[in-house]
């Protein structure tokens, strides 16, 4: 059987109160901007300001630098609350990035802006979460500055989580949306007698890196349950009919904007059909044959993804 779902998957674990309440005061949310105590994570073109290094850490700057930083910002969102400090995210995607200087004016030489995906599973879970919490709101921001009713411009309200359509015959609030997307490890059991024989299902896309192979998924789609989404990628994507389908663990995924639900499945059926559209190919894999990936190729998805915690779950399992 599964383990206990775990709590080390990356980008998971911001650890702030998130302030519901208090982040409609518009009041508080300028004497929270005004605070030499607050913390500010900038984020620009969908990068995370990162000091890099043998030992990558979070960029956060506070009083002045987060003062010439807010001055020069775009939207600006807050995250929550640490104690009684608050923590804020602001986009300079606007910025030129030869102009990032002066909205930078106290960071540290060595920090620069960096897709998250190349360091997220060597930096502090902790800062993980909240560097992928920044970049996904702002995200959600860039790409809602108009209303998707009428057109007109929308403006911020509620601490950075609420736009709202500038047209009074309108006035359509609009909030985040993060689109559920299923990862699913099929298995299959091993005949009796024959523990070693236990495999599961791994495929890959066309224009994956070489050699990388990697847990099936898919999106939600209108009017389907998880698990229906589950049972229907697979057999859409591998011609593989499952059963079982037990959910194991969730992550955010804010590239751009998803939530990873993550499952395992166990098929009823061993043949494979790729469908030749999503997967190039699919395979069978016994837990000997995964566990000498990375060595030569095939090799497994990326350390941070809940696609390498599903399998490496697996291979943990005493079944």
């Amino acid at each position: 059987m599964p383990r206990a779902a775990s709590t080390d998957l990356v980008y998971v674990g911001v650890g702030l109160d998130r302030a519901g309440a208090e982040r409609r005061d518009e009041a508080w949310i300028r004497a929270r901007l005004a605070d030499a105590e607050t913390r500010l994570v900038p984020v620009w073109r969908a990068w995370n300001l990162i000091v890099g290094g043998a030992a990558p850490m979070a960029a956060v700057l506070q009083g002045a630098e987060a003062a010439a930083c807010l001055a020069a910002s775009g939207p600006v969102a807050l995250l929550g609350l640490e104690g009684n400090r608050a923590w804020f995210a602001c986009d300079l995607s606007h910025l030129e990035e030869d102009a990032l200087g002066s909205a930078l004016v106290a960071a540290s030489s060595d920090a620069r802006f960096m897709d998250l995906r190349r360091v997220g599973a060597a930096l502090d879970r902790s800062q993980a979460a909240l560097l992928a919490y920044a970049r996904g709101i702002m995200h959600w921001h860039l790409r809602h500055r108009f209303c998707g009713d009428c057109g007109a411009p929308t403006v911020v309200r509620h601490g950075g989580h609420v736009r709202v359509c500038t047209r009074a015959e309108c006035g359509r609030e609009h909030f985040p949306r993060t689109d559920p997307a299923v990862i699913m490890l099929v298995t299959l059991p091993a005949p009796k007698g024959r523990p070693g024989e236990a495999r599961c299902l791994l495929a890959r896309q066309p224009h994956w890196p070489p050699g990388m192979y990697s847990s099936l998924a898919g999106f939600v789609e209108p009017g389907e349950s998880l698990e229906e989404a589950v049972r229907r990628e697979v057999m859409e994507e591998t011609g593989v009919p499952v059963d079982g389908v037990i959910y194991r663990a969730s992550q955010p995924w804010p590239f751009p904007s998803s939530l990873m639900l993550g499952f395992r499945a166990v098929a009823t059926g061993d043949v494979i059909r790729v469908d030749g559209h999503e997967l190039e190919d699919a395979r069978w894999f016994t837990r000997a044959e995964v566990a000498a990936f990375d060595k030569t190729d095939p090799r497994l998805s990326r350390p941070d993804s809940i696609a390498r915690w599903l399998i490496e779950d697996w291979l943990a399992d005493d079944a």
